[in-house]
């Protein structure tokens, strides 16, 4: 399995994000801001696709898991208690030339050497020195730098506070979504029928100062994540880690990914709360990175907020009376990377019939048809083409085009990734047929009118 480190690649994925409208740099016309992003007309639908696609998978169709929405804000001990505030901190240093601020674990990778996510300043400082001669500004090509210090990644607010003097008692963005579900954990088994096991699952945003934010979408200052934590009896932990791990990884086989740019990776240096970490890892232009990281995070967390708030989390057994503290293995997945994934692996450039096309899997395909008139100017046919249309948006996201000659919305179209064109001829005034083109085969055949919404349940 070879790992991609494909820049052109990249380059031409940005470039079809900013020219069909998937994804922005975010308030573009100040000249942007560093590692933020605006969503886009079909940026928006695959995102919200994505997302009720995993809904659907996670939520609707599990007896077990119920869904949640907690807030971004939260008191801030919630930071403290769950280590964030002490442990969330990547190293920072300085090119004393061009002063640009670099994640200094990231700059020696650039250069071939690898850092433990574990070590200790002094220890990311002494692999540095020993590496120095071969590492450069990726600005100015300096190999001046300061010497690295853990740098804090949650995002300061004055939420709440008007001493002016915020900054000695902040409350912040939340640095990710779970913890809104640990701490709402007793209120979900008190309010619902839930009982051990049972999972949470929540969408949101999340928010991390990043030192050095890059690979595009991939890693982001502000990102919306896609959770679920399952919360079991301590002594079945390694039945649902396991059953977990499968899921996720036929999640998106289904989703249309290819298994060749798939692969596990399991971690051998663990974060603080981790029982046992594997990622699900994608061949992206830059190289396998991870996609969704798959945790036993053990009772860590609500052991930390019963201790912090003085409130008991245990959990007793209807049936055998054992109490305990649950543990937790749970499914942290980025909508931005979900589709940054699904854009690099349905992109596909066919010389041979001169079109640039995303073969997206029909189910999150950001428009499903496409309805057009054969001429903008003869008004049958554009009013026919309009009739139709307003049939099938009621179930389907269509789009009604009627720019450009047919071979020029086609190939709009493809690189948009709809995956049926519809298109209203003379021959559909006489017989009531219309054309439907394929996007994949580039086929056409002839449907009935009356026949279009069975044909699009089958297919879509």
């Amino acid at each position: 399995m070879s790992e991609k480190n494909d820049k052109k690649l990249l380059d031409k994925i940005i470039s079809l994000c900013k020219r069909r409208g998937f994804v922005f740099p975010s308030s573009e016309i100040y000249e942007g801001f560093s590692a933020v992003y605006d969503l886009g007309p079909y940026g928006v639908e695959l995102s919200n696709n994505i997302k009720n696609y995993w809904w659907r998978e996670v939520v609707q169709l599990r007896d077990d898991i119920v869904g949640l929405d907690a807030a971004i804000f939260m008191n801030p001990k919630t930071w403290e208690a769950s280590g964030h505030i002490k442990n969330l901190s990547d190293p920072l240093t300085e090119c004393k030339k061009c002063h640009s601020r670099l994640r200094l674990d990231n700059l020696l990778e650039d250069f071939g050497v690898f850092a433990d996510e574990k070590m200790s300043e002094d220890e990311i400082n002494k692999l540095f020195a020993k590496n120095s001669q071969k590492i450069k500004c990726p600005n100015c090509g300096a190999k001046d730098f300061t010497k690295a210090k853990k740098f804090n990644l949650l995002v300061k607010s004055n939420l709440g506070n008007f001493t002016g003097d915020w900054e000695k008692d902040p409350s912040y963005l939340r640095g990710e979504t779970c913890q809104g579900i640990y701490v709402n954990y007793k209120n979900i088994l008190d309010s619902s029928r839930v009982k051990i096991p049972f999972g949470v699952a929540q969408i949101g945003k999340a928010f991390r100062n990043e030192i050095t934010a890059r690979q595009f979408i991939f890693r982001t200052r502000e990102f919306e994540q896609m959770e679920m934590q399952y919360f079991i009896d301590p002594d079945s932990y390694k039945k649902h880690y396991e059953d977990l791990k499968k899921w996720r990884y036929d999640f998106y086989l289904n989703l249309g990914i290819k298994e060749e740019n798939l692969r596990w990776h399991k971690h051998e240096n663990l974060n603080f709360y981790c029982k046992e970490a594997y990622d699900i890892e994608y061949n992206y232009p830059f190289g396998f990175k991870e996609l969704e990281g798959i945790h036993a995070r053990g009772n860590y967390d609500l052991t930390q907020h019963s201790k912090y708030s003085g409130k008991d989390l245990s959990y007793t057994d209807p049936k055998s009376n054992k109490k305990f503290i649950p543990h937790v293995v749970e499914s942290s997945a980025g909508v931005g990377r979900t589709l940054l994934a699904v854009l690099c692996d349905a992109y596909s450039e066919e010389k041979e019939n001169d079109r640039i096309v995303l073969k997206l899997n029909n189910k999150i395909a950001p428009i499903k048809i496409a309805v057009f008139p054969l001429l903008k100017n003869k008004l049958e046919l554009v009013k026919k083409a309009k009739e139709i249309f307003d049939k099938l948006k009621y179930n389907w996201r269509c789009e009604f085009d009627d720019h450009g000659n047919i071979g020029k919305r086609y190939r709009r179209q493809d690189e948009i990734g709809t995956p049926f064109c519809l298109t209203v001829d003379f021959d559909s005034l006489k017989d009531d047929t219309v054309t439907i083109r394929n996007r994949d085969s580039m086929k056409q055949e002839r449907i009935n009118i009356d026949k279009l919404n069975n044909f699009f349940i089958e297919k879509i």
